[in-house]
């Protein structure tokens, strides 16, 4: 079912998202501090874009896709009138401005918070669900790899939530393994350090997580 999505963000995982959700036929406008300079994006994708506010506005179904260091700052220039109850598909991770150390990423949440708890509590009606944040974006959109579907693990507080967005992700190509509440994040968000290791060690990029089950 085509819905009207809002895109929260302007760099090159917001854009991929974006042109992937209109090549699957949903209305899309993307949200950014500065929408001039999505305009060129914009006409290309047939997307639409604006403020941060007016993306969240339009979208029946929101998606973070900006800097963990700006996450809470898109949201609440979103505003939690333009936010409501809404599904917000949070893609970001809390990536330190810091390098990596040894090809580990440094993070600014430890081990018993997440940057999705973070955004979730700031914003309590929003329904939050993280997803997307374990991968490159050369993969998020009808990933082509030899071991079939990867695998996208996905968690938030609420079940409706995580069903509408599982349904997403399998359009999207992948197949979905939900693990529950928000308080997952914690485990779901490091994905993203394990995710990077081999190309900051091996200059490697081309892969993507496969759960492999007995049964």
């Amino acid at each position: 079912m085509a819905e009207k999505v809002g895109v929260l963000g302007s760099g090159i995982v917001a854009q991929v998202l974006a042109a992937g959700f209109a090549g699957k036929g949903h209305a899309v406008r993307m949200g950014s501090r500065d929408p001039e300079k999505l305009a060129a994006f914009a006409r290309e994708h047939h997307v639409g874009c604006g403020t941060f506010a007016e993306a969240a506005a339009f979208g029946e179904i929101l998606v973070l896709a900006v800097k963990g260091t700006a996450a809470l700052e898109a949201l609440a220039l979103a505003g939690d009138g333009a936010l409501g109850d809404k599904v917000v598909i949070d893609t970001t991770n809390p990536i330190d401005d810091r390098p990596p150390e040894r090809g580990v990423l440094r993070f600014f949440t430890g081990p018993n918070d997440s940057l999705m708890e973070r955004v979730q509590a700031a914003h309590p009606r929003a329904r939050f669900v993280k997803a997307w944040n374990s991968v490159g974006s050369a993969f998020m959109v009808d990933p082509k790899l030899p071991g079939g579907p990867p695998t996208m693990f996905f968690c938030g507080d609420d079940a409706a939530a995580r069903e509408r967005v599982a349904g997403i992700l399998r359009q999207f190509g992948w197949e979905p393994e939900d693990v529950g509440s928000a308080v997952a994040a914690r485990a779901l968000e490091p994905l993203c350090q394990l995710w990077c290791l081999p190309g900051f060690l091996r200059n490697s990029w081309t892969h993507a997580f496969k759960l492999l089950k007995a049964v």
